[in-house]
């Protein structure tokens, strides 16, 4: 029997409700905010949180110097349709691409995440 439900993740960022709407955007999940937190949901209960931290400094990818902690995968029908999406979101392409099926993007923040096929 499990002991919870519904996992979430939650990513440090300078601005928690820019960086869920733009995640609220790429989803298409309402987005709600708070001071120093903001979470998007889907509505069969998966979420993604954002919570502020003074001082942020983003990951850099591919190197190690600020290691990316965590990112997000997120599945796409075309990768060519869903990288102009996220980039008119605000999204960054990122300059390191080590695969076919699938491409890595900053987010706002800095973040990496990827939109994968397959």
């Amino acid at each position: 029997m499990a002991i919870g439900r519904y996992p979430s993740v939650v990513i440090d960022c300078p601005d928690p409700e820019r960086l869920a709407g733009f995640y609220g955007a790429v989803l298409d999940w309402p987005v709600q905010a708070e001071p120093g937190w903001a979470e998007v949901r889907a509505d069969y209960g998966q979420v993604i949180c954002f919570q502020q931290v003074e001082e942020y400094r983003a990951p850099q990818w591919p190197g190690q110097e600020q290691p990316q902690q965590s990112h997000l995968d997120i599945m796409v029908d075309d990768l060519d349709e869903g990288e102009q999406a996220v980039l008119a979101l605000g999204a960054t392409l990122a300059g390191h691409q080590p695969g076919e099926t699938f491409r890595v993007f900053l987010d706002p923040a800095g973040h990496p995440f990827c939109l994968c096929v397959g």
